[in-house]
């Protein structure tokens, strides 16, 4: 017999108790406030009041927010959501794996819904295997009971995964580095990891504190000298999906001394041009704000123009430092000067441990939430991103070890710009299709695509990196694509751009990691 999952209905009875067994593991045991979540929207579930589960109410209720609670400020629901699927997602990889019952959080909603594992049919054998029980009276065709089949369908499951769990094993030692269609792990760079230590962000001019989509807490302005405190009433800023960030800053002429640890750390600026533009207020464009940044004494920024640097107002511009050190008192000094036009402006602080030489790796999954893969690393959720739209999927993705790293994508006709150092990079794509859809316009006649395929190109920085790209011609429905391109180089504004460009239907990406090399 070949299990599958459905959604055949479940006997209130057999939904509670599969609750209790996944509280009383020993993934969830050891995480209280997974566990309380978990309780908290089936038992909500049980009582008919489905329509309550709402982002705001799980604050309060679960996470003891105040009435004031903000989603758009406070991320703690979306992110702990996101914690909860992946746990599930372990538990029925290992200790559920048998269970006839499964419990799933559909991405984009809290409500949970309660899975059964059912039969596809009999699979065709000639000599159907011999079972412990008394001989059925001739003419009487034998039937496994509701139990047995369940025991069936678990020891196939442990034997299906123990054969997968093979194969990708060996397959990881011969795949070309190029192309292949297997989980994230094998293609991370497993010498480079994120240092550990004290992170530090600093909203400019903002008197509140923030938490980010990332679930990161940014603090309100402190360690500042000089300047005005500018607020934005510009809802929209491009490249983020959190413009908060960006709608407060301080300008003018000012310093920010910061206290460190000793020891190299990473610095990110963050800059969004919101006053002078076409469109706003103060008018202008290019050189209307030209601004000097130093650190230490030493020139970080000469004659910096955000919007120009940025490709247009309204964008939020990341500049990346690597081997920043405090100074012998302790501090880091930070000083912006305005230039011959405009004034100086910031819009927030970033500093993260660093890696001497070298800036952290860069990992980005196309969805409104972090995510731990199942090679235990972070991935920053969609981040850089200009045009396209996010969408998830619940068809599983099959010859991977990670199925929920790919049930995201961003898809139309979109970009990335990542902010760099100067060096080289290698990046690492992942895309899947997750079905083929019909009645879409042909192709171009003799262009040897089949109708219905996305077919793109992408570009780094205007140059092409993947040409014609068509996911299910070479790799198939639902099965990922892994794509590594080497040697790659921040352009002239310390960033490499990356243009997802249709050329039959739309563009997609699940994924995009970038290792310095």
């Amino acid at each position: 017999m070949v299990p599958s999952i459905t959604t055949e209905p479940v006997s209130w009875e057999a939904e509670r108790a599969e609750l209790q067994a996944v509280l009383q593991s020993h993934l969830f045991a050891r995480s209280p406030a997974l566990t309380h979540l978990l309780s908290y929207l089936c038992e909500k579930t049980f009582a008919g009041e489905s329509a309550q589960i709402k982002e705001y109410s799980v604050g309060l209720d679960v996470f003891d927010r105040r009435d004031s609670f903000d989603q758009d400020t406070d991320s703690i629901v979306r992110v702990q959501a996101n914690r909860l699927r992946k746990r599930l997602a372990e538990y029925y990889a290992s200790e559920g794996v048998a269970h006839p019952v499964r419990i799933t959080i559909p991405v984009g909603q809290y409500i949970p819904v309660f899975k059964t594992i059912a039969d596809q049919g009999p699979a065709p054998v000639s000599n159907p295997p011999m079972m412990p029980q008394s001989r059925a009276p001739d003419g009487v065709r034998w039937r496994p009971s509701r139990r047995q089949v369940w025991v069936l369908g678990g020891v196939v499951i442990l034997v299906v995964l123990a054969v997968a769990a093979f194969l990708a094993r060996n397959r990881s030692k011969v795949q070309p580095i190029i192309r292949s269609s297997y989980s994230p792990q094998a293609t991370a760079e497993p010498a480079v990891g994120l240092p550990v230590g004290e992170e530090v962000r600093i909203l400019a001019g903002a008197s509140r504190k923030y938490v980010d989509h990332a679930g990161k807490l940014w603090s309100p302005d402190s360690y500042f000298s000089g300047g005005t405190v500018v607020p934005s009433a510009v809802q929209h800023i491009w490249r983020t999906q959190d413009p908060i960030i960006y709608r407060s800053s301080r300008q003018g002429d000012f310093t920010y001394n910061i206290p460190l640890k000793p020891g190299t750390y990473e610095l990110h600026l963050h800059f969004a041009e919101t006053f002078y533009g076409p469109e706003n207020a103060g008018g202008g464009g290019e050189g209307s704000r030209i601004m000097t940044v130093l650190a230490n004494g030493q020139p970080l920024l000469q004659d910096f123009d955000v919007l120009a640097d940025s490709g247009g107002d309204r964008t939020a511009e990341v500049k990346v430092f690597s081997d920043i050190s405090p100074a012998a008192d302790g501090q880091l000094h930070l000083s912006f000067s305005s230039g011959k036009s405009g004034s100086g402006m910031l819009s927030a602080i970033e500093i993260l441990p660093g890696i001497h030489g070298r800036v952290r790796p860069v990992r980005i999954v196309a969805r409104d939430v972090p995510y731990y893969s199942n090679d235990s690393h972070w991935w920053s959720p969609d981040a850089y991103f200009k045009g396209g739209q996010l969408t998830g999927s619940q068809e599983p993705a099959t010859d991977t070890d990670d199925p929920e790293f790919y049930e995201t994508e961003r898809w139309g006709h979109f970009s990335y710009a990542i902010p760099l150092a100067p060096g080289r990079y290698t990046v690492t794509l992942h895309f899947i299709e997750h079905h083929a859809v019909a009645g879409n316009t042909a192709p171009a006649a003799g262009s040897g695509v089949a109708s219905g395929d996305h077919v793109f190109n992408v570009f780094c920085n205007g140059k092409t990196i993947l040409a014609n790209l068509n996911i299910l011609e070479q790799a198939g429905e639902n099965r990922p694509l892994v794509r590594k391109i080497k040697g790659l180089e921040p352009n002239a504004q310390g960033k490499l751009l990356l243009e997802f460009v249709p050329v039959t239907r739309y563009a997609t990406v699940t994924a995009i990691e970038v290792v310095p090399e």
